[in-house]
């Protein structure tokens, strides 16, 4: 049964808003959550039943192949000369060749060919794409003389068609005026929503701290850290419902992935994506860790970097720090540190973190019927692509004009404090609108995080950082 914030959802948002329950069926969970979504909301329109569902499920099937049956499919196209598959195409572009290069994951290839006519329709393509495309086996590629001459080496499959799942022209408007049809609890519980969570099962509170995970998202070079127990969602949103991130779950990182790649000279993920996280914070190493400690420290002041020949390059990622912590020790906020890497308890790394998150507040999610979201929400990739161009607008006059920081902060205690200020306002009110009341709340909250921030300054150098109180007032 839908309840009558579903019917308000679906009324102000028609083919926008999806049924959140249906995502989460079997076969199409294998699938980032904001691709499952619009498979659902594409071949089930208005309806749940099993008609709809089985062919999202045979669709998923038949053109998402596992890893393990690249040969198979492999084999397919080399006897039936194509092919058709879902997958996150990415094309990359060799100026020594004069040739762009696609990659296909679910085959393991970096080195096929893509026409140049989806490139021209669809150029995001070269930061990734999820789409359904037609691959061709074209082997008559190699036997031309100009490629014997140049002695180029690829695999000889194209992608000749392509029809991208992901929003690619959005409406930002929607969204911004739909936002006056909702009081603020109401639009809370559409994001929560939104995001898969379902809103009963959280306090105000705690959905404020669910909410604070997309300010890095929609708000640029803003750096988060959250501690929290094992299954609270900290991973969960940056991997299902956004495009634009890079997850680093343990293992080595090296500057040339992070950052930029002097041999081959290609961006990192710092220059492409809108959030680099780095999970599980504890068992990450780094490759060369003082030049990767040092050139992080580096950027997160203003977002600069340079690595070999790249030269003061710049970029509003921002960087989101998570770890698993037992939740028996969290009742002082020193105890925190006993799980950062040794580089984070550096008072000059830490300072340079606008705030933490505790998720040491939020409840484990158990059982899916009743921690994730049913009903309806915003589509994921419609979402998405909202954070993403919400970082290009600046709401810091906003900020400015209604918010006065009271109490010995630092430079950098207020750029941290406007800058999540700023994420806070673009989410609960893009609209502009709002009554002075309902900021309060939701300012002393946000100050909250930063004020974490100070405490543990306080305890790793208590001489360079006394202990202070930050405090903030909302004026008209």
């Amino acid at each position: 049964m839908f309840d009558t914030l579903d019917i308000k959802i679906r009324k102000v948002f028609g083919d926008l808003a999806v049924n959140k329950g249906l995502a989460r069926i079997g076969v199409v969970t294998r699938l980032p959550r904001f691709i499952s979504e619009y498979l659902i909301s594409k071949y089930c329109k208005g309806g749940s039943g099993k008609k709809c569902l089985s062919k999202v499920a045979k669709i998923v099937s038949e053109y998402y192949p596992d890893p393990k049956e690249k040969d198979y499919v492999l084999g397919k196209i080399k006897q039936k000369g194509r092919i058709t598959l879902i997958d996150e195409f990415r094309v990359r572009v060799d100026l020594r060749r004069n040739m762009y290069f696609l990659h296909i994951p679910c085959l393991q290839i970096n080195d096929a060919l893509v026409d140049d006519k989806i490139i021209e329709e669809y150029e995001r393509i070269f930061s990734g794409l999820w789409g359904i495309g037609v691959l061709e086996y074209v082997p008559g590629f190699l036997n031309t003389a100009f490629n014997l001459r140049k002695k180029m080496i690829f695999t000889p499959i194209m992608l000749t068609d392509f029809e991208p799942f992901q929003v690619y022209n959005i409406d930002l408007n929607i969204l911004v005026e739909g936002r006056g049809d909702f009081t603020l609890s109401e639009w809370m519980d559409v994001i929560v929503k939104s995001i898969g969570l379902n809103p009963k099962r959280y306090t105000y509170g705690q959905k404020m701290l669910i909410l604070f995970r997309i300010l890095p998202l929609i708000e640029g070079n803003v750096n988060l850290l959250e501690l929290g127990p094992r299954a609270t969602g900290k991973t969960y949103l940056y991997r299902n419902i956004t495009y634009y991130s890079r997850i680093y779950a343990g293992g080595i990182v090296s500057p040339a992935r992070l950052f930029f790649d002097a041999r081959i000279k290609i961006p990192g993920d710092i220059a492409t994506k809108d959030v680099v996280v780095f999970d599980e914070i504890s068992k990450v190493k780094f490759s060369n860790p003082d030049e990767m400690v040092a050139k992080l420290k580096d950027y997160m002041v203003d977002g600069f970097f340079e690595r070999a020949t790249l030269k003061r390059a710049h970029s509003d990622c921002s960087l989101v720090f998570l770890g698993n912590i037992d939740l028996e020790v969290t009742h002082r906020i020193g105890s925190v540190l006993n799980y950062l890497p040794i580089f984070m308890r550096d008072s000059a790394f830490m300072d340079r973190i606008h705030g933490i998150i505790p998720g040491w507040e939020l409840p484990k999610i158990m059982k899916s019927e009743e921690h994730l979201a049913t009903g309806y929400g915003l589509a994921s990739d419609y979402l998405s692509e909202v954070f993403h161009r919400f970082r290009k607008i600046s709401f810091r006059n906003i900020v400015d004009q209604h918010f006065e920081l009271i109490g010995p902060y630092t430079i950098r205690d207020e750029e941290g404090v406007k800058r999540l200020l700023s994420g806070v306002m673009k989410l609960m009110f893009p609209h502009c609108e709002f009554d002075l009341s309902e900021l309060y709340n939701i300012a002393n909250i946000t100050v909250e995080l930063r004020q974490k921030i100070s405490d543990l300054l306080t305890i790793v150098s208590p001489k360079e950082f006394p202990s202070k109180k930050l405090e903030i007032k909302v004026r008209g």
